[in-house]
């Protein structure tokens, strides 16, 4: 049960309940509606592979980062919890399952695979050189509602709600990122890694973190007014500024601020889209 404590704990599954609202939502809004059950589960299997796969190789290549910061030392591949060896045998399952997955679905979606991958290995190394590593997250994330809405038509034509949504993602990921960046604040100036947050000082960095999330708010508006306009999906809209606005009202307390808070934008903007394809 340790072992597999720590192979949880090492790719982070619960991270997953970002990602799967956002491509449920790319994926519903393509399908007006609920898509097949082969192809929802075929899009679930092909987003924990790429999850999984992403985190591995985070995990991976920031691993002796990891060693030097007292608050991840005790992370599965510093603390020997979890062997090199046996991260890069996970790091090919997702990947498997990832590619199997993409196959699966259509031609177009397996062609388009690489290009998450390339974002997942080019992020974890912005961090040694540019404070716009947060812009990384926040793209791999972004990715999401992309690849659920071409998972379904297979085909890029009428992707624009979907890119809307895509963008909607990077400000948020990109906004909470750095959020999470001040966990690290002395370790990251001591040991010289780029964020806003060691780059710029605490407070700049949460007013871009701020004004990210106010353009966030601003991409999923358009969607609301030119494409859905109901009711229940105006409340759901609402309900994301209140916890986008919370959690930078929370952001001392990061693990309320950038986990559960998330988790709930997350689930909101997948009713909010559901809400807008269903009801009036």
């Amino acid at each position: 049960m340790n072992t597999l404590k720590n192979y949880a704990n090492f790719v982070k599954f619960e991270h997953t309940l970002f990602s799967l609202p956002l491509i449920f939502a790319g994926t519903f809004l393509a399908a007006k509606g609920l898509p097949s059950w082969k192809l929802l589960l075929l899009i679930v299997l092909a987003g924990t592979g790429a999850r999984t796969a992403a985190l591995a190789i985070n995990r991976i290549l920031d691993r002796r980062i990891d060693a030097l910061n007292p608050r991840t030392e005790d992370r599965e591949l510093p603390s020997g919890k979890v062997s090199l060896t046996k991260a890069y045998l996970i790091t090919i399952l997702g990947l498997i399952l990832y590619f199997v997955s993409a196959y699966l679905i259509c031609d177009l979606v397996l062609y388009l695979s690489p290009i998450p991958l390339v974002v997942f290995v080019l992020y974890p190394l912005m961090k040694r050189f540019t404070p716009l590593c947060h812009f990384g997250v926040g793209l791999g994330l972004a990715l999401a509602p992309l690849g659920g809405w071409v998972a379904v038509t297979c085909s890029l034509e009428g992707i624009l709600p979907a890119v809307v949504l895509s963008l909607f993602t990077l400000c948020w990921v990109s906004g909470f990122d750095i959020i999470y960046a001040t966990l690290d604040e002395e370790f990251d100036k001591r040991a010289g890694v780029y964020s806003m947050v060691s780059i710029y000082g605490r407070d700049i960095a949460l007013r871009v973190s701020s004004a990210l999330h106010q353009g966030a708010f601003f991409f999923i508006a358009f969607l609301y007014f030119f494409l859905f306009k109901s009711i229940v999906s105006g409340l759901f809209l609402i309900l994301i500024g209140v916890l986008l606005f919370l959690e930078h009202r929370k952001a001392e307390n990061v693990d309320l601020a950038f986990f559960k808070i998330n988790i709930l934008v997350g689930i909101a903007i997948f009713l909010f889209v559901l809400s807008g394809i269903y009801l009036p």
